[in-house]
């Protein structure tokens, strides 16, 4: 079977601090991929936890970003 052109990934970052810092971190990883790559982004928050995860397209034998 052939590869696919490119697999589905993602990174999370995780703060109980300040949501300014965590969108910032978030918005530099994407940045620094580029929006051809950047999915979506996603953002959740529990017990005064947030949580914002980039999927993003990457190569079928890449390594995490």
């Amino acid at each position: 079977m052939p590869k696919p052109p490119y697999v589905v990934k993602y990174k999370h970052f995780t703060s109980g601090g300040s949501w300014d810092s965590l969108f910032a971190q978030a918005a530099e990883f994407a940045s620094r991929i580029g929006p051809d790559r950047v999915m979506n982004i996603s953002h959740s928050e529990d017990m005064s936890v947030g949580v914002v995860a980039v999927w993003y397209r990457a190569e079928p034998d890449s390594v995490e970003e």
